[in-house]
C-alpha cells in the first residue's frame, strides 16, 4: 500500500454563505438586537447636504421571480460634484461635503422585501487618467449585495434613466455588449408625492440578470 492509499479520506470543507446571521453582525437593529453606538444606516443625507434629494427603491429576485426578504445591500457614491469621500479620489477642482456621507447600509424588509436608500443625486465622475484621458463616467452608485446562499457578495451598479446622453458616453457601460443587459444597471426616474424615486430592482439569476461586476 503506497503512502498515499494509507492517508485517510479528507472531506470537503463545506460552502460559507452569508447566512440568517448577517444582519446581527452588520445591521443588527433590524434584526433586533440594539448593540451598537453608531448604526450605520440607509439615509446618507442630512439637512445641510448639497445636491438633490432622491430615493432609490426596488426588490431583489432569485432565478425563478421570488422576492427576497433578507437581503442586505451597501452603496457608495460620489457626491453632487462627482467627488468620491476618499483620499484615492485625485479629481481636481471637486470639493467634498462634509454633510454627505457617501457609504450607506440597508437590508429588505422582512415582511415586504423592499428595499430603500435616501440619499443624493451624484454627479458626473472623471474616473482614472491614462494615456487617452480620463475615463469618464456618468453618474452612477455602486452597489454590494449579500444574503444567505451568496458565497461571495455581488457587486453591480446603478444608473438613471434620466441621463441618457451621459450613459452612452460612460466607460463602464459601453464595455456591456447588448442593450438588455446594459438595461439592468438603470434605475427608472418616478414622481411619488413630488419625491424623486428610482426604482432598481436586483435580479440574481435568470431572466433579466442583473449585470454583476468582478472587482
Amino acid at each position: 500500500m503506497t503512502q498515499q492509499q494509507m492517508k485517510p479520506l479528507m472531506r470537503e470543507t463545506a460552502s460559507q454563505t452569508a447566512g440568517p446571521y448577517v444582519h446581527i453582525g452588520l445591521a443588527p437593529q433590524q434584526a433586533g438586537f440594539d448593540i451598537f453606538e453608531n448604526n450605520f444606516g440607509s439615509v446618507l443625507t442630512n439637512a445641510k447636504t448639497k445636491g438633490e434629494r432622491i430615493r432609490i427603491e426596488g426588490y431583489v429576485f432569485d432565478g425563478i421571480g421570488t422576492v427576497l426578504k433578507d437581503v442586505l445591500i451597501e452603496i457608495w457614491q460620489a457626491n453632487a460634484e462627482g467627488k468620491y469621500a476618499h483620499l484615492a479620489d485625485a479629481q481636481p477642482g471637486k470639493a467634498l461635503d462634509p454633510d454627505f456621507r457617501g457609504w450607506g447600509r440597508g437590508c429588505t424588509d422582512f415582511d415586504s422585501g423592499v428595499y430603500s436608500f435616501e440619499t443624493i443625486k451624484p454627479g458626473v465622475v472623471s474616473g482614472r487618467v491614462s494615456g487617452k484621458g480620463s475615463r469618464f463616467m456618468a453618474p452612477h452608485i455602486n452597489v454590494w449585495i449579500v444574503a444567505r446562499g451568496i458565497n461571495l457578495g455581488l457587486n453591480t451598479r446603478l444608473y438613471f434613466s434620466d441621463e441618457a446622453e451621459a450613459n452612452a458616453k460612460d466607460a463602464v457601460l459601453n464595455i456591456i455588449e447588448w442593450e438588455a443587459r446594459r438595461a439592468t444597471l438603470v434605475a427608472q426616474r418616478e414622481d411619488k408625492g413630488g419625491q424623486v424615486v428610482y426604482r432598481f430592482d436586483i435580479r440574481l439569476q435568470g431572466d433579466g440578470e442583473t449585470v454583476f461586476f468582478d472587482v
